[in-house]
């Protein structure tokens, strides 16, 4: 399939897969894809509520052609619930035996402020499952010179041989963190992770945090993506998300001086979308909010801080908080 390669630096308005499908392959150097989890959530263009087969085809249709206008020696990133990561990572397998992709990792993220359940165990978590290009699967090669972007020191923290038992054996630079990653912020006062632990401490954005948008039902935590695009991307690299939402895929990479790219469904989204980008390109900070902006009152809360729950993930009484649901 032949396409044209899509101008740097913009967001299209429209279905990510009809948009793609007119693309040229093989120039994205790292897709990040949080699409919506087919719970339910309201959104304001998408039906979040398909049947189970069409969900599942749809994803492995968009994953495609993700898999196809990504480089060889470029990553992907797909974050994802528990009611659809077995059939993803299945879809996954398959195009590494296809020779599409490299299957590297399946991350678990654990956050605090996660739904309040009655009649089970409360959820606190997301699935990510890291791939990298077809050009890992050429040969071989060596941990030290892998054939995609892995910048080991841009995220590597102090491990326990450093700072419990200042072993001279271990490596000055730190350790790659583990494959959990466990965010808790009433261990932290901003800071990404404790010197002395190998656990990245960040909480997922609820309604009242000042990094929170009060226009869209969804949104991951920047730190997220800053340890994602650090680990996995270089200054002027493209970086592309094709479920922009609120943007925060995009503006974390223009802030870290990446190219970017992106689809969004909602002319509204992405509209706001982008001048969060525009913000975080020109101040090279993140944007905050005030609960003021977005309507929340101390005392008086008649409006919700997180609305547009999903039904799916509410306890029996409607009375649980959601958990993130794609769309950043």
């Amino acid at each position: 399939m032949s396409g044209a390669l899509p101008p740097p630096n913009k967001v299209f308005v429209g279905d990510c897969l009809r948009t793609m499908n007119g693309w040229a392959g093989q120039f994205v150097d790292l897709v990040f894809a949080d699409p919506p989890y087919n719970i339910g959530y309201k959104y304001d263009q998408y039906n979040d509520s398909r049947s189970g087969d069409d969900y599942v085809q749809w994803t492995e249709d968009w994953i495609d052609q993700c898999a196809r206008v990504l480089k060889p020696t470029g990553s992907l990133y797909v974050l994802i619930g528990d009611e659809y990561a077995a059939e993803i990572r299945l879809h996954l397998k398959r195009l590494e035996a296809a020779g599409s992709l490299q299957f590297r990792n399946w991350i678990v993220w654990h956050y605090t402020f996660g739904q309040n359940c009655r009649t089970k165990f409360n959820r606190s978590h997301a699935h990510l499952f890291y791939c990298v290009g077809s050009a890992a699967l050429a040969g071989k090669w060596k941990q030290s010179a892998p054939p995609f972007t892995f910048n080991r020191d841009q995220i590597a923290i102090p491990s326990a041989r450093q700072t419990a038992y200042s072993d001279a054996r271990a490596n000055p630079k730190g350790k790659l963190p583990d494959d959990t990653w466990y965010l808790r912020p009433q261990e932290t006062n901003g800071d990404f992770f404790h010197p002395d632990q190998d656990t990245w401490v960040e909480s997922r954005l609820c309604g009242t945090f000042r990094e929170r948008v009060g226009w869209h039902p969804c949104q991951l935590p920047e730190a997220l993506l800053e340890r994602i695009v650090q680990l996995s991307s270089r200054a002027g690299d493209l970086v592309f998300d094709p479920f922009v939402g609120s943007g925060t895929t995009l503006a974390v990479a223009a802030r870290l001086q990446r190219n970017w790219l992106g689809c969004e469904l909602s002319t509204d989204y992405a509209r706001r979308a982008r001048q969060r980008i525009r913000h975080s390109h020109t101040t090279g900070e993140t944007l905050k909010t005030g609960q003021k902006e977005k309507g929340i009152e101390r005392g008086k809360p008649k409006k919700k801080a997180e609305p547009h729950r999903s039904p799916h993930l509410r306890s029996p009484k409607g009375r649980g908080k959601s958990g993130p649901g794609g769309n950043k």
